[in-house]
């Protein structure tokens, strides 16, 4: 069996390799070897995503592979692949491996926010002091959008700072509600965080009836994909004055420089970083090990997509 990968540090982080399996280094230039064999591939990137309108083509390095079998991403988000893996391929995701980072991002930009750091920042450029009252998140109320890992690791940091926390998924179980139940539950959140993946139920989800429900003052932190949120409708708020916003994605993404949010206050942009940490490495080949020791020996694979995440 021949498994491709991307980095050639992932080599030694995979652990022990099964007898009978080849394991080559595939970086998105020329083929190691003979295509064709490969059954297990960590692709190099993700195909650019496709406007709407647009159709999609399969990646020309998927067409060079009959035998594929799997096709493992170093990501959590997958809705760039769907429509590009063949039928009968398996397509799997790292999820877990991102989630404390990215959770961190999201508590990080929250309390930015909130302790107004933004607005120091862009005084310090200009070397004003100026003191400016911001508030702070203990015993504030917030909603989750997404009751996966990571927006479960954000629920315990939030709770852990004397929030009250309510999480909404696409599916109810124990402590967790639906979408549904939004309606309800914006009105009374002072900050709204969207961690639900990108698929036709959410894009478009964080639109203007969406935002108008949001209570005055209250903090949108959106680390999922841009594409959930209608930008404009968010724009007109923060500049409004009635929301803030911290982002770590955009749509467009990325975001033109000439763009209305780089200059808002109340609104703070980061370039998708929230899983941009030292360790990339290490956090996401242990997992792909795995898959490859599970897939040789014949057991199930983890992190298995279907419907779309």
């Amino acid at each position: 069996m021949k498994a491709w990968i991307p980095h050639e540090a992932g080599l030694d982080r995979l652990g022990p390799v099964p007898d009978g399996v080849v394991v080559e280094v595939y970086d998105g230039s020329d083929f190691p070897s003979d295509p064709g064999g490969v059954e297990f591939l960590v692709p190099p990137a993700a195909p650019k995503a496709t406007l709407p309108g647009m159709s999609y083509s399969t990646p020309p390095v998927l067409r060079d592979m009959p035998n594929l079998k799997v096709v493992q991403l170093l990501s959590a988000g997958v809705e760039n692949w769907v429509p590009h893996v063949p039928e009968g391929v398996l397509l799997c995701n790292n999820r877990g491996a991102h989630t404390e980072v990215t959770a961190e991002w999201v508590m990080a930009a929250a309390l930015a926010s909130v302790r107004r750091l933004d607005v120091f920042a862009r005084n310090q450029s200009e070397g004003r002091w100026e003191v400016s009252w911001g508030t702070t998140l203990s015993g504030k109320t917030a909603v989750i959008l997404g009751a996966g890992s990571i927006g479960a690791a954000v629920a315990r940091r939030f709770e852990a700072s004397g929030m009250e926390v309510s999480m909404v998924a696409r599916s109810a179980r124990p402590g967790v509600g639906t979408l549904a139940d939004l309606p309800g539950l914006l009105p009374d959140a002072d900050v709204v965080v969207v961690m639900v993946p990108l698929t036709p139920e959410t894009e478009g989800l964080v639109d203007a009836a969406f935002l108008a429900r949001m209570r005055d003052g209250a903090l949108l932190v959106n680390a999922a994909r841009g594409r959930i949120v209608d930008t404009a409708a968010l724009t007109a708020e923060v500049a409004s004055g009635r929301l803030r916003c911290a982002l770590d994605v955009t749509e467009p993404e990325p975001l033109p420089a000439d763009h209305e949010l780089w200059g808002l206050e109340g609104a703070i942009v980061t370039p998708h970083v929230g899983g941009a940490v030292h360790g990339f490495i290490e956090r996401v080949y242990p997992r792909v090990g795995d898959q490859i020791r599970r897939f040789a020996a014949g057991e199930p694979l983890l992190n298995v997509v279907a419907d779309g995440y």
